[in-house]
């Protein structure tokens, strides 16, 4: 089921390109700037491919004065390393390069195939992500685009998000936001 899942979504997300991603994706930076500049500390995956752009809210984040950590794989984990000059990692995508954050990240950013209405969501299918957020005291934020919410029973390692943010708004999970 959720191979098949990603599959379709993995060819959607594909497809969604031009001028609708382009808002899309400034709406989803928007959305996420106006709910979540209060915090200090994030953890935000470095989009690459057709993930929604994690690139504004970085910048915007940086230009803020907030701490903000990209993921890099570590074996079976990710972790959080302070942003910085990066380089391809084992997946191709850019990661940082230094030492590892020793704080807790207030918000971690998590990119998504599909969240289903009860806040899990389906990956890669690595589990990186389940991995850390099983012991992360951290906000779970999902980013995405509106057609990646679904329909799906969650594997029993999933771990839940607070709430999904994609051009539409934010749908939330969980009290922790509200």
């Amino acid at each position: 089921m959720k191979a098949e899942l990603r599959k379709k979504l993995k060819i959607v997300r594909a497809d969604f390109q031009g001028n609708k991603r382009r808002d899309a994706d400034e709406k989803i930076a928007r959305v996420f700037s106006e709910n979540f500049f209060g915090f200090k500390s994030f953890f935000i995956y470095n989009s690459f491919g057709s993930e929604a752009d994690t690139s504004k809210i970085i910048k915007n984040l940086l230009a803020a004065g907030k701490t903000v950590c990209l993921p890099r794989v570590c074996g079976n984990d990710i972790i959080p390393v302070p942003y910085g000059k990066t380089e391809k990692g084992a997946f191709g995508v850019e990661e940082p390069v230094g030492k590892p954050y020793s704080g807790e990240t207030e918000v971690t950013v998590i990119p998504l195939l599909a969240v289903n209405p009860q806040g899990y969501r389906t990956g890669y299918g690595r589990g990186y992500y389940d991995g850390y957020l099983k012991t992360a005291r951290t906000l779970r934020v999902g980013l995405g685009y509106s057609f990646q919410l679904e329909n799906f029973t969650p594997d029993e390692w999933d771990e839940p998000l607070d709430c999904f943010v994609c051009e539409k708004g934010i749908t939330y999970f969980s009290d922790r936001l509200r």
